[in-house]
């Protein structure tokens, strides 16, 4: 047999294996991502979330979370190959082990009459004299004579017993496993092997490589696009009210992306009148405010109208062409929202301080994304600064039930939250009207709700007094607790159409000059890598304050056991401010959740420096005390924020105002306005 139709043999099984190559681990990392996806048993149980679609289990859903284009070609694939395999498995061998006996059709051990007698019979049906055809001529040749020669001629046997074949040792031959067409390079094909080398060796992995480096060179490592960013950095102000959020969220690069057809001009205008309440327009110049929204860039006012179809739940009302792309919408507001905070709470000044007016808002804005709750519901009515926006997240709550409940003194979230279950149940049936049902998926989502306490510290370790210029350490543990006893879970968010984990931010700013000064995101979803995180920080912090490796080990035990029970650690630090009394205040604000939030105020006194030299090594922490001693004792002044969605303020004063003399602040926890504080 030729080298040639050997290696011509041979391609199918180098096809396989390039395909092989990267199609097994792929597949491999698709099944454990979807293993790691599988339904958990914490998303909230109401109806409206059972309904929603999102946590079904149907054949029908699995088949269409199957039918995408990764995953058909994926199928494609793997077709090919169980083709290439049975054709592999069933084609007749090309390149065969020497075997004289079966050659000359007889069983091993055969007398040398049988073989003469077998030759004999060959010979007149392929020898050339007898049989013209070429392909007989070659049998008889390279096999028929070597099989008989093998097993009668002495040298012949013995080398065939030794090495397998009459002729003796064979040589190594090496060849490429490519169609014979290919490699016929004298014949009407002779350019096509130099096109194939270049082609798959050079051209296919440059071009992936350059549609691969144009594509991400576009992105983040939070695959969201520069020009989001850059867009966001400069359009983020510190006066930015959480009523003009939106007008900043909207100017991500994704969302200019998205087509804006002919077609959907008709369905945007009627989705314009149901929503405009809600947009912030000018009622007494309300004909230039409506030609003055429609001018703005289409996937601007696409992307908008989008939004406020969610917020306002008016998703139903949206025609077939639009619905994909209000999914699309929702679908990138987690990751933007989350940019959009970064851009807040990025350093602007000289002391690498963000802005907190604009970073609650986004939080704010985020919150009724999820929960599909106007932003206009956040108004402060009745006492409460939340509104009636956490009333409205719960099932079958609407504005009406809400003036239904409030004629019975109970005008808080807060009110709600802490009566009994059976009194609660009696307010819904008899003022409200619920069914049992109702009632019971209400009692569900409340829950679910998270309540959260936090303890928080400001040190600099071996010295009395916080003085500016130094290094200050704020360590704070965050704790969530549910009824329901779960720590990580997904939020009740019958309207959001995806899997949504809550997030929270801690913010420890300055409400006085709008600074803050420490964040950091918490998630209690991923309790090993909460334990890892915890760890590592605890065990950096006692190394850099001298601590033996007794006292290290027990400290990160009684980490570990914290963050067991439901706890985070918030660790991190700040450079102190000019001398002066600062009024800080903590919030621990839910990305998901309305009315969970949770503040804490923290007094903090910044001393003349009169130690010599600066403190630079990051090792070196703060004290802090848990009262502030005063000449004369001073009220604390709440400085509850309140949302507002009507109109703008000006910017904040920079300047602060002393408040009392002492060192720091100690620890507490406080609710804003409302949430299921247990206390």
């Amino acid at each position: 047999m030729a080298a040639s139709e050997e290696n011509s043999a041979l391609f199918p099984i180098f096809i396989l294996t390039i395909m092989a190559l990267p199609l097994v681990p792929y597949t491999i990392m698709k099944l454990c991502r979807a293993a790691s996806k599988k339904s958990k048993t914490i998303h909230c149980q109401c109806s409206e979330c059972l309904h929603s679609g999102k946590y079904r289990k149907s054949i029908f859903r699995r088949i269409s979370n199957l039918s995408t284009c990764s995953n058909l070609t994926l199928v494609l694939l793997w077709v090919v190959m169980i083709f290439l395999i049975y054709y592999i498995k069933n084609m007749s061998s090309e390149i065969k082990v020497f075997e004289p006996y079966s050659i000359l059709g007889l069983v091993p051990g055969a007398s040398e009459s049988e073989i003469k007698k077998a030759y004999r019979r060959l010979s007149i049906q392929y020898h050339p004299d007898k049989n013209p055809d070429p392909e007989a001529h070659t049998y008889f040749v390279e096999s028929i004579s070597k099989a008989y020669q093998a097993l009668t001629d002495p040298v012949s046997r013995e080398n065939f017993e030794k090495y397998g074949h009459p002729d003796g040792k064979q040589g190594f031959q090496m060849g490429i496993a490519l169609p014979q067409f290919l490699l016929d390079i004298d014949g009407a094909y002779g350019g096509i092997l130099l096109l194939w080398i270049v082609g798959v060796c050079i051209l296919l992995p440059l071009v992936i490589a350059v549609i691969y480096l144009s594509r991400s060179s576009k992105y983040t490592g939070n695959y969201v696009m520069h020009h989001t960013l850059y867009a966001y950095y400069h359009l983020m102000k510190p006066s930015l009210a959480p009523s003009k959020v939106m007008e900043v969220f909207i100017k991500a690069a994704e969302y200019g992306e998205i087509p804006v057809r002919r077609t959907d001009t008709e369905p945007l205008q009627k989705l314009f009148l149901l929503v405009r309440s809600e947009l912030n327009l000018d009622l007494k110049n309300i004909k230039q405010e409506q030609a003055k929204f429609w001018k703005q860039h289409p996937a601007m006012v696409k992307t908008e109208l989008l939004i406020q179809a969610q917020l306002t739940r008016e998703s139903a009302a949206l025609s077939p062409g639009l619905l994909g792309d209000f999914r699309r919408v929702l679908e990138l507001a987690p990751r933007l929202l989350e940019e959009l905070m970064k851009m807040a709470l990025v350093p602007r000044n000289t002391q690498g301080y963000g802005w907190l007016r604009p970073a609650i808002g986004v939080a704010e804005l985020s919150q009724c994304i999820i929960q599909a709750v106007p932003l206009s519901a956040r108004k402060t009515t009745g006492g409460s600064t939340e509104g009636i926006a956490p009333f409205l997240q719960l099932p079958h709550f609407s504005e009406a039930v809400v003036k239904k409940i409030a004629r019975k003194k109970v005008r808080t979230f807060q009110e709600l939250l802490d009566m009994t279950m059976n009194d609660r149940a009696e307010l819904l049936t008899q003022v409200a009207g619920f069914s049992s049902a109702e009632v019971q998926d209400v009692e569900r989502v409340l829950e679910m709700m998270p309540s959260l306490t936090v303890e928080v510290t400001c040190e600099t370790g071996g010295e009395e007094g916080i003085q500016e210029g130094d290094l200050v350490t704020v360590h704070a543990w965050v704790t969530l607790k549910r009824v329901n006893g779960l720590v990580g879970a997904l939020p009740h968010a019958p309207h959001y159409p995806f899997h949504k984990e809550e997030n929270f931010w801690f913010l420890l700013g300055d409400p006085t000059s709008n600074n803050i000064w420490f964040s950091q995101k918490v998630n209690f979803m991923d309790e090993a890598a909460a334990i890892a995180a915890a760890s590592k920080a605890i065990e950096d912090n006692m190394e850099g304050s001298g601590a033996d490796a007794k006292e290290t080990g027990r400290a990160v035990r009684e980490a570990v056991e914290k963050v067991c029970m439901g706890s985070r650690l918030v660790i991190g630090k700040f450079v102190a401010p000019p001398e002066g009394n600062y009024s800080l205040v903590c919030h621990c604000i839910c990305d998901s959740w309305i009315g969970c939030d949770k503040k804490m105020n923290l007094k903090v006194k910044i001393l003349k420096r009169t130690r010599a030299g600066t403190r630079g090594s990051a090792s070196e922490d703060a004290v802090v005390e848990d009262g502030v001693e005063e000449e004369e004792e001073i009220e604390e002044e709440e400085e509850d924020y309140e949302s507002e969605y009507s109109e703008d303020e000006a910017d904040d004063q920079d300047t602060k105002k002393p408040i009392a003399n002492g060192n720091a602040t100690g620890k507490g926890s406080s609710s804003e306005g409302s949430g299921s504080d247990e206390e």
